[in-house]
């Protein structure tokens, strides 16, 4: 199997929210690539199982509005961070780690990684990756504790892929998006998402945590998802054991 499955998580003290259904540990070696949109294979995910994954941050106050919301509704998901906005706001990097989502990469400055020279390519992502590192734990490496990265506007190349699967890290694409990088309405990107999920019907969603109208929208998307009977799936690394409010 390329994946396995814990069967508990988290718990919540409030009744009656969405919470976190189970988490699903990646493992690198042999599942170097997920999401269907870029790649031939996804996440084993059942019916109604999602995955909530956000880029671009971390960026306050819209990066904080999200983690309400999400704390709201004990739910956790991944966040693929940019070095330069995590290098410039290492308490927020920090405080996404300790409300227990998992920190994947998403280079230094987000360029396209197929319009640079690939010298350039991989120091965009060692870059990133050391930043995010510093942010967390205080040393800039480019080991990352967390081998999940995504490319900018999922634009990879055959040896960036190499690269990172040479690593150990997972690349993320997905499975369906809110397209929330152009302008809309918070509104009309819930109505966008919540018509592309009851195509899709599960899947690895991707958001963009600094826009204003995706954290905006996101307690309605959340309770959408409660009351259609979603169930939210937290990823992270097989080989890095994972705790919830102090239980492994």
């Amino acid at each position: 199997m390329a994946w396995t499955a814990a069967a508990s998580a988290a718990d919540c003290p409030r009744k009656g929210t969405l919470g976190t259904s189970r988490l699903l540990r990646v493992d690198a070696a042999t599942t170097p690539q997920v999401g269907l949109k870029s790649f031939p294979q996804t996440l084993p995910l059942g019916d109604h199982e999602v995955v909530l994954t956000f880029d671009d941050g971390p960026w306050p106050p819209a990066t904080k509005k999200v983690l309400a919301a999400l704390a709201q509704e004990c739910v956790r998901a991944t966040f693929f961070l940019i070095g330069k906005p995590a290098s410039e706001h290492p308490e927020l990097v920090r405080r996404i780690a300790a409300d227990g989502h998992t920190v994947g990469h998403h280079t230094w400055l987000h360029p396209s990684l197929m319009r640079i020279p690939p010298n350039e390519a991989k120091e965009e992502i060692d870059r990133g990756i050391a930043a995010d590192e510093m942010a967390l734990h205080g040393v800039a490496t480019t080991v990352p504790s967390t081998p999940f990265f995504r490319f900018p506007g999922f634009e990879s190349t055959p040896a960036t892929l190499d690269l990172l699967q040479s690593r150990g890290i997972v690349v993320f694409g997905a499975d369906l998006w809110a397209s929330d990088w152009n302008p809309m309405t918070p509104k009309q990107e819930l109505k966008l998402i919540t018509a592309r999920l009851k195509i899709a019907r599960r899947g690895i969603i991707l958001f963009h945590d600094p826009k204003a109208h995706t954290a905006a929208m996101l307690p309605a998307f959340l309770r959408y998802l409660r009351d259609n009977h979603y169930r939210v799936v937290h990823v992270v690394p097989a080989a890095v054991g994972v705790y919830f409010d102090g239980v492994p």
